[in-house]
């Protein structure tokens, strides 16, 4: 079996789904998400200079694949180059599957669970919403809801963000009590005095933990904010590599890892970092606000690692791009079951995805009270 082509599809799955399709001269091909939703003109780039490295080899070589995508070009892969080695890494895996009628997970070692824990995104316009939301997610069957630092519009002030949020954690521990677990994700959005204060302020609520409470440039700044908070941490969501996430890994700077195996690097990368946290007692927290293939493949993985901890799960299967994806993962409440067809088990229609081709729309910005730039 040989590589024919790569083809590169962007749908509407209620964003900008970035899909690649590896192709075969069986006539088998496989699919891969990217993970960066922002620059896609250059993740597509990344891709078109992948084609002619791949095309003609070997599709089941896929670590010696990932090497050649990763380092051929010199360069160390960024997050664009890696977002666009993960589609592909991804849509090898897949094909690998299909071609040996195995699910991935059987690939990657076989299961060491029977289902995969979720958990899911609570939003509201007004405290009693947002209450009300979470209720009504706990009586679907969830236990675990995220909440995130809000923003007012497209203005973000540190300080009052950072009280919004509290009163936020507040009024939904006020009314559900322990019963209903908490995530509250930062988004990068403060800086060191604010996150401080805020995770010392939660240390009291018994999150299950805050999420990229510090921007990601320097993950150093992490081991400042570990010596100040006995609050549980996760963050690596924005990691392009093992080797971006290693001191956070390497220093015990974190309780949950929360790299993106649509941006880390495939399934080939993010095996060796759950190995490498599973070391440190590290428990996994894949991030995953993507489609159904990102899904499905974060599925596989998290059947298979022993330090698995819980799946982000912000789009639920089967309400977006079912005439993509007719076949997706399943649930039950707050439990992904356990797939069993082929490969990553989606069925695709190309000739749907073909047809629902859309331009990426331009993602959120915010703004400081002086108007400056801050993190969305």
């Amino acid at each position: 079996m040989k590589i024919t082509d790569l083809e590169i599809l962007t749908i509407n799955d209620g964003g900008a789904l970035m899909m690649v399709v590896v192709h075969t001269d069986e006539g088998i091909f496989g699919v891969g998400e990217v993970g960066l939703r922002s620059r896609q003109l250059a993740v597509r780039g990344a891709l078109e200079h992948f084609r002619p490295l791949l095309v003609g080899n070997d599709p089941f070589r896929t670590e010696h694949l990932w090497q050649v995508m990763s380092r051929s070009g010199f360069y160390p892969a960024d997050r664009v180059l890696a977002s666009a080695i993960s589609a592909v890494d991804i849509a090898l895996w897949d094909l690998k599957g299909k071609a040996l009628d195995v699910p991935v997970y059987e690939l990657l070692g076989g299961a060491v669970r029977d289902r995969v824990k979720c958990y899911r995104h609570i939003g509201g316009a007004d405290h009693a919403e947002l209450v009300d939301n979470a209720r009504r997610a706990l009586e679907e069957g969830w236990t675990v809801g995220r909440l995130s630092v809000p923003s007012e519009g497209d203005l973000l002030e540190p300080r009052a963000a950072t009280r919004h949020a509290l009163a936020e954690v507040a009024a939904v521990r006020d009314e559900l009590g322990s019963e209903f677990e908490l995530i509250l994700d930062v988004h990068t959005r403060l800086e060191l005095p604010e996150a401080t204060t805020l995770c010392r302020e939660l240390e009291g609520a018994n999150m299950y933990f805050i999420e990229d409470p510090l921007r990601w440039e320097n993950p150093d700044i992490y081991r400042t904010l570990r010596q100040r908070t006995s609050v549980p941490l996760a963050a690596g969501e924005q990691a392009a590599s093992k080797w971006e996430i290693r001191p956070l890994i390497e220093q015990d700077l974190i309780d949950y890892a929360r790299f993106d195996i649509c941006i880390v690097g495939g399934f080939t990368e993010a095996k060796k970092i759950a190995g490498w946290c599973e070391s440190h007692h590290i428990r996994t927290a894949t991030h995953n606000p993507l489609g159904p293939i990102a899904t499905a493949a974060s599925l596989h993985l998290n059947m298979t690692l022993p330090t698995f901890g819980i799946q982000e799960q912000y789009q639920l299967p089967g309400t977006q791009a079912n005439d993509v994806f007719p076949v997706q993962a399943t649930m039950d409440g707050e439990w992904m079951r356990r797939p069993e067809a082929p490969g990553l088990g989606l069925e695709v229609d190309l000739e749907a995805a073909r047809a629902h081709q859309m331009e990426p729309p331009p993602m959120p910005q915010l703004r400081r009270l002086d108007g400056s730039f801050t993190n969305w």
